[in-house]
């Protein structure tokens, strides 16, 4: 395990140091990370890496393999085009979380801004508490978990996928329908749910593309 301190570092700087970290296979502690932009970036070696505190916008994007933990809230564009790995936030995530990722899981422990999981291509957001507006929007693949409620439009313009509310749904989106959940399903989103310690028992709506 590696302690690196993100103070007096540039983002560039900070990833290059990461990445170098990552390539000899090291688990990292990043200090000090201050709520800034653009931290732990394009990471394409198996790690682990664990933030001590909030980050900025477009934090753990691009990855490819990696497990990053943030002990504290994210900004927007948490995971974007992610392909490979795992993100786990404690605390809250900004706007569009996990957009365009295709492959991976994204946990967010808290709350979720609006266009969670816009254009989504594979993978698995699991959201534990609530999401905003245009959950899903333009979803291709993949899954979407949110335990709480979710904003109005959920999964407008979506062309396949699932999206799974425990909560209340305000609207559904232009071509989104809901559908009867099966028995496997639940299961599946369970044990997903229990992976993170959320012993929890939810009532699931189930939405889809009507096509």
């Amino acid at each position: 395990m590696v302690d690196l301190d993100a103070a007096g570092l540039s983002a560039r700087e900070l990833n290059v140091h990461l990445r170098k970290l990552a390539a000899r296979g090291e688990d990292v502690t990043l200090l000090n990370p201050r709520a800034r932009h653009n931290i732990a970036v394009a990471i394409h070696d198996p790690c682990r890496i664990t933030v001590l505190g909030s980050v900025g916008y477009y934090a753990a994007s691009m990855l490819a393999g990696a497990e990053i933990s943030i002990d504290g809230n994210a900004g927007w564009g948490l995971g974007e085009n992610m392909m490979s790995g795992k993100i786990a936030v404690s605390k809250d995530a900004g706007a569009s979380v996990a957009s365009t990722i295709r492959g991976g899981e994204v946990f967010v422990g808290g709350n979720v801004g609006a266009r969670a999981g816009i254009s989504m291509k594979g993978g698995t957001l699991l959201v534990r508490g609530s999401a905003g507006f245009l959950t899903g929007f333009m979803m291709q693949k993949g899954r979407i978990i949110v335990c709480g409620d979710v904003g109005e439009a959920v999964g407008d313009s979506m062309y396949e996928g699932t999206i799974y509310v425990g909560g209340e749904i305000a609207s559904l989106g232009s071509d989104a329908k809901t559908e009867e959940i099966s028995e496997d399903e639940v299961i599946d989103i369970l044990a997903a749910l229990e992976n993170h310690g959320i012993t929890k028992r939810y009532t699931f709506t189930k939405g889809v593309s009507a096509k």
